[in-house]
């Protein structure tokens, strides 16, 4: 054997990025899901700063769901300041949906 030849010992090094990509990207998605369900979970807390909180998430996440969701909550929340935050975010996603 010469020093130029290559024994194979296993995958190569793009079998190894590209498992790491893949994997990294299961993750993310995940991690996403997670943050979803959480700040949904928020928008009926019993604190209004974690409200605010899911209602700023909830303005960059336009899904189907969202502005049924915002139209619950204007009912329950008792704090006019974040139900005309609920009702600008409900008129944004309707003229964005147009």
């Amino acid at each position: 054997r010469t020093s130029g030849d290559r024994v194979n010992k296993g995958p190569g090094r793009g079998a190894l990025v590209m498992g790491a990509a893949l994997v990294g990207a299961l993750l993310g998605w995940r991690l996403a899901q997670r943050q979803l369900v959480r700040h949904r979970a928020y928008l009926f807390s019993r604190r209004p700063l974690h409200r605010w909180a899911a209602l700023g998430y909830l303005a960059g996440q336009a899904t189907p769901d969202t502005i049924p969701l915002l139209r619950d909550y204007v009912v329950w929340e008792p704090v006019p300041a974040l139900q005309r935050r609920a009702r600008q975010l409900i008129r944004q996603l309707d003229l964005a949906s147009e």
